[in-house]
């Protein structure tokens, strides 16, 4: 009899191990995360990758960041972060600025227009992961961040 992911999938041969169910149900729930994700964003005139970077320069405040250190904290890691900050910056959500030393450092910085955007989706999105994750309670949550962070490092780094 075939188990809830096999269904879900419409498996009708049973997992080889073990080993393999736990890697598919783990991409497939990452799958339906990023699609749900994904819908949720286009709400807001942006991609996923889009509000990742907003909230990483959030984070960074007026100091801002290079597009090297933008791309090292990446969810997802994306082939020319430049381009990704070229079209934020055309739609006003990002601003970039040549370091006066090194004309070569170029720093970015969210503007006013991304942090709107930022403060627009906080409740919605806050909204979006409590009725997601939130019935697994607060020490389950905890034990899937730990399990996943251990998952993790089986990958090498990037």
């Amino acid at each position: 009899m075939p188990g809830q992911l096999a269904t879900e999938i419409k498996q009708t041969k049973p997992f080889t191990t073990l080993e393999e169910e736990a890697v598919v149900s783990l991409a497939r729930t990452a799958a339906l995360q990023d699609h749900a994700g994904q819908e949720l964003m286009a709400r807001f005139g942006i991609t996923q990758t889009q509000y990742n970077v907003l909230r990483i320069l959030r984070g960074a405040g007026t100091a801002g960041l290079g597009r090297n250190q933008i791309g090292e904290r990446m969810i997802n890691r994306v082939p020319d972060v430049t381009r990704l900050l070229d079209r934020m910056e055309a739609v006003g959500l990002v601003e970039r600025e040549r370091g006066d030393n090194d004309r070569r450092c170029v720093t970015a910085r969210i503007t006013k227009e991304g942090l709107k955007v930022l403060t627009r989706i906080d409740q919605p999105l806050h909204e979006f992961l409590e009725a997601r994750v939130s019935h697994l309670g607060q020490e389950k949550l905890r034990t899937l961040i730990d399990l996943l962070a251990e998952l993790r490092t089986a990958y090498p780094a990037g």
